[in-house]
């Protein structure tokens, strides 16, 4: 057994969360964050003493006393920046980004100076063709996790230059809890499932939904990656799927728009 990132509820979240310096040098960590937010911290903390929860917990420790360099700095910041109780928007990738600087902790984003990853250049391009909207100063996407949308991978962190290199470590039970979470309490969400990893959730988000009255639209496209954004069955380019969401969310009586600040 490895020594464990965290002990309790709370190292978990000031351990796992902020890579500590001397573990992980290359890493600048993501020291003085804030603190998540109830429900959440409960959420984290069941997931942190269940058994997925140690397995990602071991898995994760064996690999940092071997040098490896892992991403993002702040694996929860999705958590930190949308509570449970603003969520409107869920939209699911599948791994986070593996390029020096590029992941921070929000599925597709990037920190302002960092160069516009492809998927993300092909997101840009559909809502300016969806929505009208213009061109963003930088890829950043804080904007839309503080204003409802929550932005999530299927896998919660990555390892230098290896795509999906965490994606069976135990992260699954941590993004069903979160997805069942936002099913179980929001009266009201939309789902962007975006490729085959988010595809594979959508029977279930729709039974969870519909057993608990939540009123909730589903949308699948294939992911915004070059590789499938406009191959078939579902191509992302020309999904459509931002001016559905705030068609839908405007029916429901909210004042809801894509907008990059």
């Amino acid at each position: 057994m490895q020594q464990p990132l965290w002990r309790d509820e709370a190292e978990a979240s000031n351990r796992l969360c902020h890579w500590p310096p001397d573990a992980l040098g290359q890493m600048p960590g993501a020291h003085g964050a804030e603190p998540l937010s109830e429900p959440w911290q409960t959420l984290w903390g069941a997931f942190a003493r269940s058994d997925a929860g140690r397995a990602v917990n071991d898995f994760l420790a064996q690999r940092l006393a071997a040098g490896a360099v892992i991403y993002p700095s702040d694996p929860l910041r999705a958590l930190r920046l949308t509570p449970l109780s603003a969520v409107k928007v869920l939209i699911l990738g599948q791994d986070p980004y593996h390029g020096p600087g590029q992941a921070e902790g929000l599925a597709f984003s990037v920190a302002p100076g960092i160069k516009i990853p492809p998927s993300l250049r092909n997101i840009v391009q559909e809502v300016r063709r969806d929505v009208g909207l213009g061109a963003p100063a930088n890829g950043s996407l804080t904007a839309w996790a503080q204003r409802g949308v929550l932005l999530i991978n299927t896998s919660w962190s990555v390892e230098q230059g290896q795509a999906g290199a965490h994606a069976d470590i135990g992260w699954g039970a941590l993004t069903d809890e979160v997805i069942k979470a936002v099913a179980t309490t929001s009266p009201v969400c939309v789902y962007m499932l975006w490729g085959a990893h988010a595809h594979s959730k959508a029977d279930w988000i729709e039974a969870v939904a519909a057993s608990s009255g939540q009123q909730s639209l589903i949308l699948r496209a294939n992911h915004p990656s070059p590789l499938s954004a406009r191959r078939g069955p579902k191509p992302f380019v020309g999904c459509g799927h931002f001016s559905l969401a705030q068609s839908w969310l405007r029916q429901r009586n909210m004042d809801w728009r894509w907008d990059w600040t």
